[in-house]
């Protein structure tokens, strides 16, 4: 959900073309953005896309399970392009087409600015620790699985 319309509720294309960012991180991944932990910081998916492309190390964000059956060079253009679409500002994301264009094109790439709902979250110390799991008064841990 854009940061527009979740905030103010406001709408536009815009706000989709966010959404897509966020798909295309996600489906890169193999994560979700809601929900995400990483043992080295509290960021969202996207706060912890966003810090591995600016250290330079944005293929880190890739799921493993990809092995080496991708090219660095589309993976790294498609992690550019959603960065793009999920900037905080709607006026400095591209419209649909363009991300189209951007895709398919190997035309250089504006730098994208920071993400929409790049956060740091400040867990509680036990579902920072346990982020699946649900601790029940007799000592019994129930696993809560979660679809995609």
């Amino acid at each position: 959900m854009s940061p527009e319309y979740a905030v103010d509720g406001h709408f536009s294309i815009k706000s989709n073309v966010f959404s897509f960012g966020v798909i295309v991180i996600e489906i890169i991944s193999g994560k979700k953005n809601r929900g995400f932990h990483h043992s080295d910081h509290n960021h969202n998916l996207l706060g912890h896309a966003w810090r591995l492309w600016t250290e330079e190390r944005a293929l880190e964000v890739m799921d493993n399970m990809l092995g080496d059956s991708y090219t660095v060079s589309e993976v790294l253009r498609c992690i550019h392009v959603a960065l793009l679409c999920v900037q905080k500002r709607p006026e400095d994301r591209p419209d649909m087409s363009s991300v189209v264009l951007m895709l398919g094109s190997e035309n250089p790439l504006p730098q994208p600015k920071l993400p929409g709902f790049y956060i740091e979250r400040n867990l509680p110390e036990e579902e920072a620790s346990s982020s699946q799991h649900e601790r029940v008064s007799n000592g019994v841990t129930i696993s809560t699985l979660q679809g995609r």
